[in-house]
């Protein structure tokens, strides 16, 4: 089932992960539960993750782009991306930027991912805030 019906669920787990991408490519491979197994936050079956917060961090002394893309399977050519949430906004040095908060939720169901750009390797920390729904 690709987009579970939330008005049947019977649990609701609230979750925190990130990454740092070391690269300037789309990355999904998020850390979660201290290990970096959860796909661009990718739901189990029969699960929505509602995305109640994104921060971005820039750790670095430079200006850095940020992206945040919704996208098909975890595939993020320009054919897949459904929504850019942030796209390549600038990061002022040593700040930090909110991308979503609970005004401006979103959710990702099974066949659906979250993936983030990095303009700089190393400089950004993505943290995701989410409710799985079950």
């Amino acid at each position: 089932m690709a987009n579970p019906n939330i008005a049947a669920i019977t649990s609701i787990y609230g979750n925190t992960a990130y990454v740092v991408p070391s690269t300037t490519s789309a990355t999904t491979s998020w850390t979660y539960n201290g290990t970096t197994s959860l796909t661009g936050l990718t739901p189990a079956t029969n699960t929505v993750n509602k995305i109640t917060g994104i921060i971005v961090a820039n750790t670095t002394a430079s200006a850095v782009a940020a992206t945040v893309a919704v996208g098909n399977n975890a595939t993020y050519g320009s054919a897949t991306v459904i929504s850019y949430p942030c796209y390549q906004i600038s990061v002022p040095a040593n700040a930090s930027l909110i991308v979503v908060d609970k005004t401006t939720d979103l959710y990702i169901t099974e066949n659906q991912s979250l993936a983030v750009i990095s303009g700089t390797a190393n400089a950004l920390t993505f943290t995701a805030v989410f409710e799985a729904y079950t």
